[in-house]
Order: C-alpha cells, then sequence, then structure tokens
C-alpha cells in the first residue's frame, strides 16, 4: 500500500505481526520527482513511472480512475514540495523507525464479511474493529485522494433510516451518521456509540428502478398537496407511457 504525504511516498506491506500493522519498505521524496504513464512501456494496464533522483519505481492502478487519482495528487504534491524547505529525510527516518503508518491502528485481520457485518446485538462494539481508513482501503483495493477528502468533509449527514439485516425479515429503524466516508448506526441520537459500522468506500448507490421511483413519488406527491395544486403538478410533470 502506498501513503502520500506532502513531501514523501511510503510503500508499504501488511505486516507478519500480531497485530498486523503495516511495514514501511522504503520512502520515495517528492524533490525532484518526475511521473509517467507507462502502459506502453511496460505492457501493464494502468502502469505508471515514479522517478526520482536516487530511485524508480513503476506501479500500476487497479482501474483508470485510480491511476487519475493518483497521478493528480501526486503532481500537485510535487508542485508543492518546489516551494517548501527540502525533505526532511531524518526527521522521516526517525520516525520509522518503529515500521509503523502514521494512520494505521492494532487491528486484527478481518474478512470484508466481518467488515460489513451488522451487529444485532446492542452491546458496545470492539474497539479494535478494522474499519480505520487505511484498512478498509487495503481490504477493498481502493484509494482516497485529496478530492475524495474534500467532498467528505462537506457532505455529512444524520437522520433516522430503516435498516434490513441480512439475515432477517425484519426492520430496524436506526439513527444513521453519514461522515467520514461510512455510515454509522446507533439505536436513537442520544447514543455515545454505534451498534455498527459500514465504510462506503468501493460501494455504488443505486435505486432498483429510477422509474418507478419517480412515478411512485408523483402518484403519492399527487394525492397528498392541495387539489388545486395537484392539477397543476400533473399538468408540469404528466408524461406519455
Amino acid at each position: 500500500m502506498f501513503f502520500l504525504f506532502n513531501d514523501v511516498i511510503l510503500y508499504t506491506s501488511r505486516g507478519m505481526t500480531a497485530t498486523n500493522q503495516f511495514k514501511v519498505h522504503g520512502q520515495l521524496p517528492l524533490h525532484g520527482m518526475t511521473i509517467r504513464e507507462s502502459e506502453d512501456e511496460w505492457g501493464v494496464p494502468h502502469a505508471f513511472t515514479l522517478v526520482g533522483q536516487q530511485q524508480s519505481v513503476v506501479v500500476a492502478a487497479s482501474s483508470l480512475t485510480e491511476m487519475e487519482k493518483w497521478m493528480t495528487d501526486i503532481k500537485a504534491a510535487i508542485e508543492m514540495a518546489k516551494t517548501s524547505n527540502g525533505p526532511s529525510s531524518d526527521l522521516l527516518t526517525n520516525n520509522l523507525t518503529d515500521n509503523k503508518c502514521p494512520e494505521d491502528t492494532s487491528v486484527e485481520a478481518e474478512s470484508e464479511d466481518d467488515i460489513t457485518a451488522s451487529h444485532t446485538s446492542l452491546e458496545r462494539p470492539s474497539p479494535h474493529r478494522g474499519n480505520t481508513m487505511v484498512h478498509v482501503c487495503w481490504h477493498r483495493n481502493t484509494s482516497v485522494s485529496m478530492v475524495d477528502f474534500s467532498i467528505a468533509v462537506e457532505n455529512q449527514l444524520s437522520g433516522n433510516l430503516l435498516r434490513k439485516f441480512k439475515n432477517s425479515n425484519g426492520w430496524q429503524k436506526l439513527w444513521v451518521v453519514f461522515t467520514n466516508f461510512s455510515l454509522f448506526f446507533y439505536k436513537s441520537h442520544q447514543d455515545d456509540y454505534p451498534l455498527a459500522s459500514l465504510p462506503l468506500l468501493g460501494y455504488s448507490v443505486t435505486i432498483p428502478s429510477e422509474y418507478t421511483f419517480e412515478r411512485w413519488m408523483e402518484v403519492i406527491r399527487s394525492a397528498t398537496v392541495p387539489s388545486s395544486g395537484a392539477r397543476v403538478l400533473n399538468n408540469k410533470e404528466s408524461h406519455p407511457h
């Protein structure tokens, strides 16, 4: 896994330790770095090359979108690094002596089902559940860009939703908070700790049929507005079938 900072890129792997922390294998200072697409050069889809002052690294993203996100942010970071006071290699080396990533926590390995599993009980979830952003990016093979962070900060919402559990026919009314790329499910808005959380990185959101949804909304709305307003509404929204 790669981590982009304001003056360096770290490349890591999942460590074979009891806590499954990430182990840093190397660093690529951004000062003097150039970046270029190299799919044709290496015959690997979505490949690009990071050319540093001392070494070059060829990497490949999982998709074209992922490659574009990485290249855009790396280019921006390279430009910002040009105006800084130079690489902080000594400080970075001292901070990496324990081989831990800045955002990583001591978490147990979990499968994708574990991450998205529903808590059917009301007990407080374990503080070691691996729903940190680093953990989710690793399991879902995805990345978070600077633009993604900006959008996440600007979009937060909370309210009551009905949630259906995988192994049950019933629905449960929960207080749901959307923040930091995740849905957090609470029994009520007064609770301090969520019953469960669902990171949305790598997910897509759709409705079964947009046409059916709009038709239901149109018909139900016509019955809930005053009759005069309903006639105007029907004239504006009616369309041939």
